[in-house]
């Protein structure tokens, strides 16, 4: 067994493996929808939540501890801003390990009039800023973070989608192709990582009750999903939970769908 593995505790002493208390997460795309619940979860049980968005910190939207403190603006969209945004989890880090890397962020451009932006519309700039978003920043955060990660034997989970596997009416072709590349680099990831104890999964969730879901949308959905309903934020958050745990502890490489059967 290669040293760095021998040395995690997720490998060796089952009985030193810690509790939830006292752990830290950064995770991306925290302000709503998937991001909200999950951020919300950990921090009820116990989890320093380190939040990143070009947004300031919204204490109303998100009211869990020492939240403006742990908050870090960057576009994701500017692969040039990742150094300093690196730099600054660092310094709240101030040396100590990371447990949880969640990459949430992620945009689908629209036309100006809302329909859907498919290969033969997608414009350079939009092709570039949603990889930049989607697939780059999780990327240069892992990179980034490395060090504070091995150190926790700490887990890192990817959030693509349905749609990096089908065509979907509402999802653009620039967002589908960057979850489905995200897919594929969540299992280099985990083949990579592994050697220093670092777990790399991915969520692929479906149809999701989120802000930008319309109730007449969700209502034409329904009847497509084998639960005949779409899912809840809280839903997803729970499974991105499980997946950052001690209970996962052998869980690597997988994309778990999240979709109420939409995939069967």
């Amino acid at each position: 067994m290669p040293p760095d593995v021998a040395l995690c505790p997720f490998h060796a002493d089952k009985s030193r493996l810690p509790n939830e208390e006292g752990k830290t997460l950064v995770l991306t795309g925290a302000s709503r929808g998937i991001g909200h619940a999950t951020g919300k979860l950990f921090s009820e049980a116990g989890w320093r939540v380190i939040t990143c968005s070009r947004q300031p910190f919204d204490g109303g939207r998100c009211p869990w501890g020492s939240g403006a403190d742990n908050h870090v603006e960057v576009d994701l969209s500017d692969h040039r801003a990742l150094p300093h945004a690196v730099a600054e989890i660092k310094a709240r880090l101030d040396g100590g390990p990371l447990h949880a890397l969640i990459n949430n962020a992620g945009i689908s451009p629209k036309a100006e009039d809302g329909s859907r932006l498919n290969s033969l519309t997608t414009s350079v700039g939009t092709w570039m800023n949603v990889f930049h978003v989607n697939l780059l920043a999780p990327i240069l955060l892992a990179q980034g973070l490395f060090e504070e990660l091995k150190a926790a034997c700490g887990s890192i989970v990817n959030v693509t989608s349905i749609v990096g596997s089908r065509v979907h009416p509402f999802a653009g072709t620039a967002y589908a192709t960057s979850k489905a590349a995200l897919a594929c680099l969540t299992r280099e990831m985990a083949h990579d990582y592994a050697l220093h104890g670092i777990r790399v999964n991915a969520i692929a969730p479906g149809e999701i009750r989120t802000d930008i879901l319309s109730p007449e949308t969700e209502a034409r959905l329904a009847p497509f999903i084998p639960l005949h309903r779409v899912g809840t934020p809280e839903e997803v958050a729970k499974v991105i939970f499980f997946l950052c745990s001690d209970a996962a502890s052998y869980v690597t490489g997988a994309e778990v769908p999240i979709n109420g059967g939409q995939h069967v």
